[in-house]
């Protein structure tokens, strides 16, 4: 909870708490936004702002909590792009529209997904890394089924005649240790996960998705840059705010307005840095704009891997 500093609202907005309602556990980067983000709010408008952590379906749990929310502006949904996105898939009586019952009100670049190598492959590019792959066994790391590095591995294999094997985990932290031991060659994740098999050099960084190389690794080259000019390899890793669909148009804009300002404070951006992340929150628009042109291509990448709906 995070008490009012100052009254300073400057639109439209009801007296009350303001709650975010967190689609993850709480540890993790959605809730660590949730948090950074609430407590700039609360200092802006001088209303408390309280975060609860709801997780469960991918974000779904908190999905249908806010959908039945009164649309005034004090209740929404921070979660990642799972939520409304692949979950369309992977769920089989999703119980919320997510293009329906919600509005965008700010997208928040959750930072690069590099791909990392085991070492000892000799591997340098993903020209190299699909050589090897055709040559051996690989086995592939990925932070759950239907997640961006399953979809990588499925886009690999597409390429491929001997097909790599996805491995899933629950979170990123068995995946490095398995990687660091030997027992898989190339798994894809946060950058703050991995920190420590590439300080070790354990492991090599060897493309980052996204149309931009990342600040944290200025030399480990795109995807696109190494030929692999492949849709989802360029999409946004990402976790949004959204309100219920019938907030009124002023109090979103407001939202959305301190939601970029806060990512130009102080404690925003020290904690954009420590996860590697070059991007802070984006307005309404840009944030639409992102979420009408990438949805497609996620929810297409999800449904292409035959996972049977939950």
């Amino acid at each position: 909870m995070f008490a009012p500093l100052v009254a300073r609202a400057q639109a439209p907005w009801p007296t009350g708490t303001i709650r975010i309602i967190c689609g993850t556990a709480a540890g993790g980067l959605t809730d660590l936004f949730s948090r950074a983000y609430g407590e700039f709010i609360s200092r802006r408008v001088g209303q408390t702002v309280v975060v609860e952590n709801r997780p469960g379906a991918s974000g779904g749990i908190a999905a249908q909590a806010v959908k039945q929310a009164p649309p005034d502006g004090l209740t929404m949904i921070l979660t990642i792009s799972t939520t409304f996105f692949a979950n369309r898939i992977l769920i089989s009586n999703l119980q919320y529209d997510p293009d329906k019952d919600f509005k965008v009100v700010s997208i928040m670049p959750a930072g690069h997904l590099p791909l990392v190598v085991r070492s000892s492959t000799g591997v340098t590019n993903v020209k190299e890394f699909l050589a090897f792959a055709e040559a051996n066994n690989v086995s592939f790391g990925t932070y759950g089924a239907g997640s961006f590095p399953h979809t990588v591995a499925y886009e690999f294999n597409k390429l491929l005649q001997r097909k790599i094997v996805p491995v899933h985990y629950r979170g990123e932290a068995p995946m490095w240790n398995d990687l660091s031991g030997g027992a898989l060659q190339a798994a894809i994740g946060s950058y703050l996960g991995m920190a420590g098999v590439l300080q070790s050099g354990a492991g090599r960084a060897i493309a980052v998705p996204t149309a931009k190389r990342m600040g944290k690794l200025p030399n480990v080259p795109t995807f696109q840059e190494q030929g692999l000019n492949i849709p989802v390899l360029q999409l946004n890793g990402w976790v949004g705010l959204f309100a219920p669909a019938a907030t009124p148009e002023p109090t979103l804009d407001r939202i959305a307005e301190l939601m970029v300002e806060a990512g130009k404070s102080e404690a925003i951006v020290k904690l954009l840095d420590t996860f590697g992340i070059d991007e802070a929150a984006m307005s309404r628009k840009d944030s639409q704009k992102l979420y009408d042109e990438e949805g497609p291509v996620w929810i297409e990448s999800t449904r292409q891997l035959g996972i049977t709906p939950s």
